[in-house]
């Protein structure tokens, strides 16, 4: 028989799907970038290849806020089947990152997506960037927020940051901020000039599951939660004024693990006129504890001064829970669509009062959940068509309210 032609180039090629190995918090000093970074992993594996490198100790643990419960497993998320985990990089580098950059090697992906919280990782950044551009691959860095507040108010902090973070940032190819708030302060911090930028609103985090109704028939008591680390940005302490003139049909449970020594919400606590009114959590719940927590709440209250995202608020939205939280930094453009939430000026008690009684109105039904991860990961397929990854995304798979398909505006090279 005569031979057969040979078959097209394009079918002698391999065929696979783009590679991507995220960088972020691992398990051991846990935090809500730990959960997103899991999350982010498992929806991009749902359209990539996926790998991700744990940052496993961030540094020296007497230093840690919550260092009580440092290495404790609290956390029931797990990454994905196909999600190949390095676990992880420590703080003085040696064996682990070297380990971390082998590791990248083997995995070859064609984009490492680097999580940005805090300037504790950034010596082990700078590490994987330069071997990540030296074997051609592009980086792409995920900001939750310019820089962590507490280290910000530290001079010498804050200076590492705004100098080493620079040759970082010149080796970027692409950045994704949560919000258009974030993309503008992010612009205004660092000179980026014309780099591809993407909003992609933080996804629900709906691994919490209630495992009842939101409101049990026959209680005419409206169950308030604040939940979430206790900070100095967080407002508490103007929660804890509002509370004590609202009525004996209000209760108030306040959960979170104080961080940088901000003891004044517990004090105003200790001395409230309602006290027998308020239930008080001082330590970080483990996950299995986070569900009773909410779905004994009937609203809950988020009095932030500043934020760029919240993932308290993300687990209040995915609970259907009515929630009030302050109009500030990213929190308008994560619950603007949420058809439970009640907006409040920031840093004033009886604004945060009536919005509370305004929120008590929404309660007995389920409002649903307008985030999704779906549209994270179109965000990120968005990027990596504009940075020459992936082809863009065919018509309609995008969600119109988080794309931004902009470049950041060209700033002046001073840094703030």
């Amino acid at each position: 028989m005569p031979a057969s032609p040979p078959p097209a180039e394009a079918e002698l090629r391999e065929e696979r799907l783009p590679r991507i190995v995220v960088v972020g918090s691992g398990w051991h000093f846990l935090s809500g970038i730990s959960y997103y970074t899991c999350r982010l992993s498992n929806a991009l594996r749902d359209r990539y290849e996926v790998g991700a490198i744990l940052m496993r100790r961030l540094l020296p643990e007497r230093l840690y806020p919550g260092r009580e419960r440092v290495g404790q497993s609290l956390a029931d998320l797990r990454y994905a089947d196909g999600v190949r985990v390095f676990d992880g990089i420590d703080w003085w580098a040696v064996p682990s990152l070297v380990r971390a950059v082998a590791f990248l090697r083997r995995f070859r992906p064609d984009v490492l997506v680097l999580q940005w919280w805090t300037g504790a990782v950034l010596h082990s950044y700078l590490v994987l960037v330069y071997a990540a551009r030296r074997l051609g691959i592009r980086v792409v860095v995920e900001f939750h927020e310019v820089q962590d507040t507490g280290e910000a108010q530290r001079r010498w902090a804050a200076r590492y940051v705004r100098r080493c973070i620079r040759p970082l940032l010149r080796r970027t190819d692409g950045v994704v901020v949560h919000s258009r708030f974030d993309r503008e302060a992010l612009a205004e911090a660092y000179d980026l000039g014309p780099l591809p930028a993407e909003v992609a609103l933080h996804g629900p985090f709906d691994h919490h599951l209630p495992d009842r109704p939101v409101r049990e028939p026959g209680d005419d008591v409206c169950r308030l939660l604040f939940f979430g680390t206790i900070r100095p940005y967080k407002g508490v302490e103007d929660l804890i004024e509002a509370f004590a003139d609202l009525g004996p049909n209000h209760h108030l449970t306040v959960v979170g693990e104080t961080w940088e020594g901000w003891s004044l919400p517990a004090e105003l606590i200790d001395r409230s006129p309602v006290r027998d009114r308020i239930t008080f959590v001082n330590r970080y719940v483990a996950d299995a504890e986070v569900n009773d927590f909410f779905a004994g709440a009937d609203v809950v209250v988020l009095p932030y001064r500043r934020s760029s995202a919240s993932g308290p608020l993300h687990i209040a939205m995915s609970h259907g829970l009515p929630v009030v939280v302050t109009a500030v930094g990213g929190l308008v453009e994560a619950a603007e669509q949420y058809s439970g939430t009640v907006f409040v000026p920031a840093a004033t008690p009886g604004e945060l009062r009536e919005g509370i009684m305004r929120a008590a109105g929404l309660t007995g039904r389920r409002h649903a959940d307008p985030s999704s991860w779906s549209s994270t990961v179109d965000a990120y397929a968005r990027l990596l068509s504009r940075i020459g990854v992936v082809q863009e995304p065919s018509a309609g798979t995008g969600d119109s309210a988080t794309s931004s398909n902009q470049t950041l505006p060209l700033l002046s090279p001073d840094l703030r």
